[in-house]
């Protein structure tokens, strides 16, 4: 399956912060068919570093989608059956508006004019391209990690345009610990003498603090059982410590190389901005009433955790799961075991397909019956 990326232009959009972007661009990508009463389209909602590809492989690139695994004919998001559509979020730097885009009003990179952006804004400029594609109501919005927090901040915000949620290794919040990882990362960023402030586009950028970031990213994305599984304490093309700071350990060479090539497609100052937003994210907006956050929701809800995932610990679901219980929603949630950490949504789908499968084609004949 090959895959275009399209775009379309919005005049503006308005911002949490107060805030307008005037004019917004979205990068989206589609699969498979809308339906004659469009009643079968899924919106796939990406993680922190994701885009719009997520299936087939890139007309562009030629790189196989992030979610493949998951989105295709006869897959979980079984495009035989369903108008499945991505698009990249607001902030990013794969073709929708984000402060490496350029500012109309001084022709050059917005860098850190541009305004800080929250999840829900992500989700309204979703909502525009939603209606620009004319699709009345979503059979479903699925994501995993920062995908879940956009699914249920979807549910929230548009109940009556949502039938399912399916929110995968998420939470309603971020906790002390996860705003803490992030803010690592962009210290690494903005401590990096290239960041410049910002100013770097056309410059040498920060990669150094960019890929230290990933790297620091990338250990809370895997577990303690599958770094020992994949790594040990196994030394790299050598049979002793070299006594030295070079490499001596494969897990050191993986991290390097995991930085160095996520400089190559990733915008260090997106970084600064999605993290933010993710840290900002509360959907009960700084009450902790989740119950009464959760209350304007009518979707059907599948909520899907992992026993390793200590990033998005199975906690953080359950909470979730028990408010939306307790205000007698339809909701169904499974933790699934893996060794992959965080990384299991991404990795580690048999089980999950399955799970995604049934709950889609039960939902799908809801409405039908509706």
């Amino acid at each position: 399956m090959i895959v275009e990326t399209k775009f379309v232009r919005f005049d503006s959009l308005e911002l949490d912060c107060g805030a307008t972007l005037s004019p917004v661009d979205v990068a989206y990508e589609t699969y498979g068919e809308l339906n004659k009463d469009k009643t079968n389209a899924v919106l796939i909602l990406h993680a922190f570093t994701g885009d719009a590809h997520a299936a087939g492989i890139s007309k562009e690139t030629g790189k196989l989608g992030w979610w493949d695994s998951m989105i295709g004919p006869g897959k979980a998001f079984d495009t035989n059956k369903y108008f499945v559509i991505c698009s990249n979020v607001l902030g990013g730097c794969a073709g929708t508006t984000g402060p490496s885009s350029i500012n109309p009003k001084t022709g050059r990179p917005y860098a850190m004019s541009f305004p800080v952006i929250t999840i829900r804004d992500m989700v309204r400029l979703q909502k525009k391209l939603i209606d620009y594609l004319g699709i009345p109501r979503l059979l479903a919005v699925a994501g995993g990690s920062m995908g879940a927090m956009q699914a249920l901040q979807w549910a929230v915000d548009y109940p009556d345009m949502v039938a399912a949620a399916i929110p995968i290794a998420g939470t309603w919040r971020h906790s002390a610990q996860q705003i803490a990882f992030n803010e690592v990362g962009r210290q690494a960023i903005m401590s990096d003498p290239d960041w410049d402030g910002g100013n770097y586009y056309g410059k040498r950028p920060p990669a150094r603090g960019l890929a230290v970031a990933r790297m620091i990213g990338h250990i809370t994305y895997m577990s303690d059982e599958s770094m020992r599984e994949k790594f040990g304490r196994r030394l790299r093309n050598k049979d002793k410590p070299g006594f030295d700071f070079s490499i001596d350990f494969e897990v050191e060479s993986y991290l390097r190389y995991r930085g160095s090539k996520f400089v190559d497609r990733f915008d260090a100052n997106s970084y600064l901005y999605i993290t933010k937003a993710m840290d900002y994210f509360d959907i009960s907006e700084g009450t902790g009433r989740l119950v009464e956050a959760l209350e304007p929701t009518k979707a059907r809800f599948l909520l899907i955790s992992f026993t390793s995932d200590w990033l998005y610990p199975s906690y953080q679901s359950q909470e979730i799961v028990r408010a939306l219980q307790a205000l007698n929603r339809d909701v169904a949630y499974c933790e699934l075991t893996s060794n992959y950490g965080h990384d299991a949504f991404l990795v580690d789908v048999a089980e999950q397909a399955e799970l995604v499968r049934g709950f889609l084609a039960s939902t799908y004949k809801q409405i039908q019956r509706s």
